[in-house]
């Protein structure tokens, strides 16, 4: 009985993390009213290029002045890497169709989770934001979208702040990877900000990285996943 029970909790854990992780994010898809190799956007294999350039490298590699990708940055490398100018509308277009940018909490959970979700955000996100905003802090969204059509598979881990900021790394995924400490302190930034960093369910408690700077303060979105391992 104990086995069985664990075996259903591992499959019901690993469907909705596939849910939550299986995303939207394609390669190749531009802003509407513009076809791919058009002048002021990439080529497929330019794209695709790109992608492999951002695989576990960040914008001070290229001495860019930022923690992580944003819009701004993902602009500069990509003048620099192909010569092309490309206007920020037209950048943002691409972060959009890699599954990148602001979404409703309902729109992070699994089927299973959605009621849960909207329960958790009239009960315990008010005191999320009043905490953050008695510290000045940033409030981020973080999930993780698998990219289609990138060979080897690419993983987006991106934090979208309460303002509809997106920040993001581009990870190659391996078997059920852990959120990338690294990732979460370079959110706060070398000026060491406080930041409320509230995680899908892409990433259960066990894979959030341990014995983090107080100033970085974790929430987990209700997930089915979560629910069955702390039964």
């Amino acid at each position: 009985m104990g086995v069985a029970l664990r075996d259903a909790r591992r499959s019901v854990t690993s469907w909705c993390r596939r849910h939550t992780i299986g995303g939207d994010g394609a390669v190749a898809a531009v802003r509407r009213g513009h076809r791919q190799g058009e002048p002021g956007t990439l080529s497929r294999e330019q794209e695709l290029e790109l992608i492999d350039v951002l695989r576990g490298v960040h914008p001070d590699t290229f001495g860019l002045d930022e923690e992580l990708w944003t819009r701004q940055s993902l602009t500069t490398l990509i003048h620099r890497q192909f010569d092309l100018a490309m206007d920020a509308g037209t950048v943002g277009a691409y972060l959009r169709a890699w599954g990148l940018g602001p979404r409703e909490p309902r729109e992070r959970a699994c089927g299973l989770c959605v009621g849960a979700v909207e329960r958790w955000v009239r009960s315990e996100y008010p005191a999320i934001t009043r905490a953050a905003q008695e510290h000045a802090a940033e409030v981020y969204w973080i999930g993780r979208v698998r990219l289609r059509g990138t060979m080897p598979a690419a993983d987006v881990i991106s934090a979208v702040s309460s303002r509809g900021r997106v920040r993001f790394m581009v990870t190659t995924p391996s078997v059920d990877p852990p959120l990338p400490r690294e990732f979460v302190l370079r959110l706060s930034g070398a000026d060491e900000r406080t930041v409320h960093l509230i995680v899908d369910g892409s990433w259960p408690k066990n894979e959030w990285p341990r014995r983090l700077p107080r100033r970085i303060v974790l929430h987990p979105l209700p997930s089915c996943g979560r629910t069955l391992l702390a039964a």
